[in-house]
């Protein structure tokens, strides 16, 4: 096996990708009403900026998001390109060199994608459905995103990571 990934795919970063993953369903369909659709806040989007800090959160956020997208009543369309959504956005998020721009590609990335094929199955036009989309991810992602990954790099981070 690679190097590279025998050492990624280590017990502790399993448990803390299995961790992330089921904060991130659990959320997301706790809070269903909210979580999906053309008009959504999807709180557990926060999760998507913790990239930035630990690159092994990706899997986690993709897992999670398939899970919840499972759940979702949009169907095999919502679980491929929502879940891709949430995966590209996590590996670009992770070469970010702030916080404040590693907000930037989950909210674009949802925005575009997630926007383009709710604009298909709700019918509506795709400007609302990336408009609205892409809203939902800037009040998570910035307002709650934001502020949780500066608290967690104040309390858990050292020293900086290189980019």
């Amino acid at each position: 096996m690679n190097k590279k990934i025998e050492e990624f795919l280590t017990v502790k970063n399993i448990v803390i990708a299995s961790l992330i993953a089921a904060i991130y369903a659990t959320t997301t369909i706790l809070l269903a009403p909210i979580s999906y659709g053309p008009i959504q806040v999807r709180v557990a989007e926060a999760l998507t900026l913790l990239p930035y800090l630990w690159p092994q959160a990706i899997p986690g956020l993709f897992i999670g998001c398939l899970i919840s997208n499972f759940a979702g009543g949009f169907g095999l369309i919502d679980v491929v390109f929502g879940s891709l959504a949430t995966l590209l956005a996590a590996l670009v998020t992770s070469r970010m060199p702030n916080p404040y721009l590693a907000a930037l590609p989950p909210v674009i990335f949802n925005a575009l994608i997630v926007g383009g094929y709710l604009s298909v199955l709700a019918k509506m036009p795709f400007l609302y459905t990336a408009m609205y989309v892409g809203l939902g991810e800037i009040i998570a992602c910035g307002f709650l995103g934001i502020p949780l990954i500066i608290f967690l790099e104040k309390k858990f981070i050292k020293e900086k990571r290189e980019r």
